[in-house]
């Protein structure tokens, strides 16, 4: 659909004005990659074994959702806003910035890959503005599964923030309260494992959750009782009331 391919046009001209003089390197160990890029490589491990699969079945219209879900919703919805982060402060840290880079680029050329056969045009332009290496997506290698790529741990502490990603800006929008507008986030699990996920996700976590301080806890020590709230498996989202609306106004 016209839509589809907006968008992905719009992802790569973003992944494009950040390569802008930029010499962007592979990893030396996928290893050190944080879990947001681990998590998107294991998704896209998963759909390119699935497509594939898939398109030789000549199951083709499931194929193509696969890949269109994957692009649309984790890539240029999730992937991009957890990456910014890293781009925006790229001076500070080169070596993260350019772990986000390559990650981008690389899941968006191979679901470019994927997506050929259904949208040749679009995804012949694209490929070729992204990258120098192959001369036309009509030649290049079909992606194939990697082992190295499962992350499955990753892939399970990702999906727990975007849960409560989601919990956060269902409450905030039923508020009608703006992105602009940011709020204290609580935490509160008795789970350790858990409340880990979110400490070494704490800076995306605020970002995408409109949190101006993100803070772990194991109760409701110091919250507010008209808190409102949002519920994940094994925790519970707090925001003071007071720092969503103002009070005054509302009254």
């Amino acid at each position: 659909s016209r839509n589809f391919a907006n968008k992905i046009w719009n992802a790569s001209r973003f992944i494009m004005m950040n390569l802008e003089g930029k010499t962007v390197t592979e990893p030396e160990n996928l290893n050190d990659l944080c879990a947001e890029d681990k998590w998107i490589l294991s998704h896209l491990n998963t759909v390119i074994r699935e497509a594939t699969e898939n398109m030789e079945k000549y199951e083709l219209g499931i194929a193509v959702q696969k890949v269109y879900d994957f692009l649309w919703d984790e890539l240029c919805d999730w992937y991009i806003e957890m990456a910014k982060v890293r781009l925006w402060k790229a001076e500070e840290d080169p070596k993260a910035a350019n772990d986000a880079l390559w990650t981008l680029r690389t899941a968006l050329t191979e679901g470019l890959k994927l997506l050929h056969p259904y949208m040749p045009f679009i995804t012949e332009e694209i490929f070729c503005n992204l990258q120098d290496e192959e001369p036309s997506i009509m030649i290049s290698s079909w992606p194939v599964y990697k082992e190295e790529w499962n992350f499955a741990s990753e892939e399970n502490a990702v999906e727990t923030i975007k849960e409560a990603v989601r919990g956060i800006r269902n409450v905030r929008t039923s508020m009608n309260v703006p992105p602009s507008k940011k709020a204290k986030v609580y935490v509160v699990s008795e789970d350790e494992s858990l409340l880990g996920i979110f400490e070494h996700s704490k800076v995306f976590f605020a970002t995408l959750g409109y949190a101006s301080e993100v803070c772990l806890q194991k109760d409701k020590t110091g919250i507010a009782d008209d808190a409102v709230s949002a519920v994940i498996p094994k925790a519970a989202i707090y925001m003071p009331f007071a720092e969503l609306v103002d009070i005054d106004k509302e009254i």
